[in-house]
């Protein structure tokens, strides 16, 4: 799966990978490095289209998740973030937001300082279900890029569960003349085949070892507005399996 959208994750030191997206059985521990933003103003955006929205999701824990495996500054909790970006760095995994690399020290005075000044730390990750607080629908943002009637770029936001959404199809409420939508780049889904009136949605999800397809009757009303964000009316719940037994059940204390 590509990291160019939202993933969430449990660390004892939170790390990123680099080279590849997150491998097959998310929820076995890797192992890996991390390091951390050490100016704020890298944490102005995220990219794949989520902008500046990024900054405003999981208290600005931007990033992947990760565990410390030092003794002396972490604790063995960890914490959860989200994958926003690509780390094109060769020398850690996961680059965090500074506020998520702290989070990770032991609640004492002045572990969190001592632990930024280790730069980069070993740490253990993995994939946990995404859960956006009081936000409990998924939601569909219209892009600035939508161009009525004819062009339509949605993007995605707040999905639960933990799971990917390979593929979307669109028809008018009411009709069974479904059209597929493409993913155009990072989050954003485009089609220039845009039935008239109120829009519905099917969205096909990974879900068990196989996959699923979620259904959400009315989305967009037939009045829909570039820049807007809509309630889908349904969540996505699901959890894939990876087959990696023992590591399934695998809980971090």
């Amino acid at each position: 799966m590509g990291l160019c959208r939202f993933l969430f994750f449990v660390v004892v030191v939170l790390l990123f990978s680099s080279s590849s997206s997150v491998d097959a059985c998310d929820r076995c521990p890797h192992h890996s490095k991390a390091a951390f933003f050490s100016s704020a103003s890298a944490l102005s955006s995220g990219a794949c289209s989520y902008g500046s929205m990024a900054t405003a999701f999981f208290a600005g824990h931007i990033a992947a998740a990760v565990r410390c495996h030092n003794p002396t500054l972490c604790s063995t909790k960890g914490t959860t973030v989200m994958v926003t970006d690509l780390n094109m760095s060769n020398q850690t995994d996961l680059v965090l937001s500074s506020r998520a690399f702290r989070a990770m020290a032991k609640p004492v005075v002045g572990a969190d300082t001592d632990l930024l000044r280790q730069g980069i730390v070993d740490v253990e990750y993995h994939r946990v279900p995404c859960d956006y607080g009081n936000k409990k629908m998924l939601n569909v943002r219209v892009e600035e890029s939508s161009k009525k009637p004819y062009y339509l770029a949605i993007k995605l936001l707040y999905q639960g569960g933990q799971t990917e959404v390979v593929a979307i199809d669109i028809a008018q409420v009411g009709s069974s003349n479904w059209s597929y939508m493409t993913r155009s780049h990072g989050a954003v889904w485009v089609t220039d085949n845009v039935p008239t009136g109120p829009l519905q949605f099917r969205f096909v999800v990974t879900a068990g070892y196989d996959g699923k397809m979620l259904w959400s009757k009315k989305v967009l009303p037939a009045n829909w507005e570039a820049g807007k964000t809509y309630n889908a009316g349904v969540q996505i719940t699901d959890i894939a399996q990876e087959g990696c037994d023992p590591c399934d059940d695998h809980i971090w204390n």
